[in-house]
């Protein structure tokens, strides 16, 4: 299997952008740079601010799906290694939704 890495980038105008790819390095320098179209060629420079690895590419998908999803103060959480925090945020998340009448993911 391919390993794959999930990542974090903060964009010049603040902004998080989430992203997956099996060559990490390679990735990143591609964003700075600017070569592919797209939202961080328009919010230069950027930053890598986390990443994680994982054994396959299947994997790392579905991480990065859940992030996407999440809203900026859990991707913050995340970030800064605060866990505790990110399971507040994520209950927090969970019983409003079942006040709506809505089934949590």
């Amino acid at each position: 299997m391919k390993r794959a890495w999930v990542y974090i980038l903060e964009c010049a105008d603040r902004s998080y952008y989430t992203g997956l790819t099996t060559a990490i390095e390679k990735r990143i320098a591609e964003h700075e740079l600017g070569i592919h179209d797209g939202y961080t060629a328009a919010r230069r420079p950027v930053k890598l601010i986390w990443t994680a690895e994982f054994p396959s590419v299947y994997q790392a998908i579905l991480v990065e799906r859940q992030i996407k999803g999440w809203t900026r103060k859990k991707k913050e959480a995340l970030v800064q290694g605060n866990f505790e925090m990110l399971k507040e945020l994520s209950s927090s998340t969970k019983t409003k939704l079942r006040k709506k009448g809505l089934r949590p993911s």
